[in-house]
């Protein structure tokens, strides 16, 4: 694997609508995020990936872009966003932004033409098929429930696909003129001082044509966007000409959103001359997925959450390196999903983290996880903001739960547990806003804030500090950037551990996912603590005895 000058850095993901508001709007923005730029250095961030800030109407918060050229007026000015690459620059951080180009927003201007004019130029931008006496092409099922085909507005009998939401038209990359208008647009944000992107939905771009039906998985007789996946051929042409054409010759950094990918082309996905720098590891997050809906999925356990981790690291051990998660803007808090119900707290916490981030690979943190946010307990439905938990929760009623049941349901996984507003202080809405946030607050936010964590040495905050740390700590660095990953002890009940592995140096992350104590035998002698989220680590002979949720990383004699 060639080394690249992203390979030691760690990045962080801000979802800006919840970041910082610097004008009291209730809504955070890019001057917000500027402002916290030397604390986002200090906790020891290289790279910033913003969720969407170009104009939407917002029908799924941004992913819905009605015009790639500009920044949303609710998020600032261009010149914000300028400035904050200038500012970002000085700080030797550098910035990646959203590229969504699967689908487009209806209030595109190619999307308005394509309705005027749906055979003409901007009409073979979309997929519009005519469908006669409304028989519709195929059954799939949209990412957000209900068919994927929508009536063209003002054209009778047209229907359009959207793989998303109906305001979210999927673009024909089949189009070489729709590609030409894509690669213009991302060369232009490059040429901007962009350092590279996160890739949306990718996958997606891909259909297996021409349409046909799938065997159903619901009563609603229609097929999971997942089966289309399965039957799509070729995404590679489109990737590797995107690539060429903008990605390669401004040296980006890439990081692409890749579900059911097939094994055999991941070397193609993130090799030394793949079409992206690196893909998300979204194993864990799939795990227990079902096709009634999320009423029905299996919750994970520690054990699962090793394995997964484990055969994701096994897969790309060769010819790449994974962006490694525990939580994003799409899934809910990793702290109350990995960690059973119960055993949440500041010590399970740390565990979690370590588990997370001596894995090898990029580390991803999501703004709030490095003091230890937390799942909401929505008290209704309606204050619940995100479409997929408004569909699921429906999903879940007509299966025949009932409405606290189906709550409860979809409270677990819902989108909206991370996009509360980062939680700053205990002072009225957790200092994200002087006016009144978009989406409320969590309850819990004057137990967990940053300002009371930063100044506490014991805090889960400085605990993300050591950590990330190590990264940079010459003494480590090349063993957790590019060291072999080796698990170990696979078959103790609720340990995760595994070797981090270079030539001359060998440590031993080891966490005990349990409430009770654990006690191990080392395989080899210890040569040094290197970091322990408790303040000592009982030692007898060969043999350790980890507390609860312990997690220590160890140095060992070779």
């Amino acid at each position: 694997m060639q080394k690249k000058w992203w390979h030691k850095k760690t990045a962080y993901q801000i979802y800006p609508k919840s970041f910082c508001d610097s004008n009291g709007d209730g809504i955070g923005d890019l001057p917000g995020i500027i402002s916290k730029l030397d604390y986002l250095k200090d906790l020891g961030i290289d790279i910033i990936w913003l969720s969407p800030i170009y104009c939407s109407p917002l029908a799924d918060q941004g992913y819905d872009i009605s015009d790639y050229y500009n920044i949303d007026p609710r998020f600032g000015t261009m010149d914000d966003m300028d400035l904050l690459i200038a500012e970002a620059k000085k700080r030797d951080m550098h910035i990646l932004m959203d590229l969504v180009v699967n689908h487009c927003s209806d209030e595109h201007e190619w999307f308005k033409k394509a309705c005027e004019d749906p055979d003409g130029e901007y009409g073979k931008y979309f997929y519009i098929e005519d469908c006669p006496n409304g028989k519709l092409p195929c059954n799939w099922r949209s990412y957000f429930g209900g068919s994927v085909w929508e009536p063209l507005p003002g054209q009778p009998g047209k229907y359009y696909l959207h793989m998303f939401h109906k305001k979210q038209p999927d673009l024909n990359w089949e189009n070489p003129k729709l590609r030409e208008e894509i690669y213009k647009m991302i060369n232009w944000w490059l040429d901007k001082g962009l350092a590279g992107f996160r890739i949306d939905a990718i996958i997606n771009i891909k259909k297996p044509l021409p349409w046909q039906n799938y065997p159903a998985d619901r009563k609603d007789g229609m097929c999971s966007p997942d089966e289309m996946l399965k039957h799509a051929v070729g995404v590679g042409e489109f990737l590797g000409e995107m690539r060429d054409r903008t990605f390669l010759p401004h040296g980006a950094f890439t990081v692409g959103e890749i579900f059911n990918e097939k094994a055999e082309e991941l070397p193609d996905f993130i090799g030394d001359n793949g079409y992206f720098s690196t893909m998300f590891d979204f194993n864990e997050t799939i795990f227990g997925a079902s096709a009634k809906g999320w009423y029905d999925q299996t919750v994970i356990t520690p054990n699962d959450y090793r394995s997964c981790c484990f055969a994701s690291q096994k897969k790309i051990e060769d010819f790449g390196m994974l962006s490694n998660i525990i939580e994003n803007h799409d899934e809910p808090r990793g702290v109350s999903r990995y960690i059973p119900e119960g055993e949440c707290t500041n010590t399970s916490k740390k565990l979690l983290a370590t588990m997370n981030i001596m894995l090898r690979g990029l580390p991803f943190i999501y703004q709030g996880q490095e003091i230890g946010m937390e799942n909401v307990e929505f008290q209704s439905i309606d204050e619940v903001d995100d479409i997929s938990t408004l569909d699921e929760y429906q999903v879940a009623l007509n299966a025949g739960l009932t409405p606290d049941s189906a709550l409860k349901a979809v409270n677990r996984i819902s989108r909206d547990n991370a996009r509360t507003p980062y939680q700053w202080d205990a002072s009225a809405n957790a200092g994200f806003t002087t006016g009144t946030p978009w989406l409320r607050v969590n309850y819990n936010y004057k137990k967990i804030n940053l300002e009371s964590q930063k100044n506490d040495p014991d805090s889960v905050y400085q605990y993300y500090r050591r950590l990330l740390a190590l990264r940079k700590d010459p003494a480590y660095a090349e063993t957790i950037v590019y060291g072999d990953l080796l698990p170990v002890f696979e078959n103790q009940d609720r340990v995760m551990a595994y070797y981090r592995k270079s030539a001359d140096q060998t440590l031993l992350v080891i966490g005990n996912y349990k409430t009770q104590q654990q006690t191990l035998t080392l395989p080899s002698k210890l040569k040094h603590i290197v970091l322990n989220n408790l303040p000592q680590l009982k030692t007898e002979g060969n043999e350790i005895m980890l507390e609860g949720y312990q997690a220590v990383i160890l140095e060992m004699l070779s």
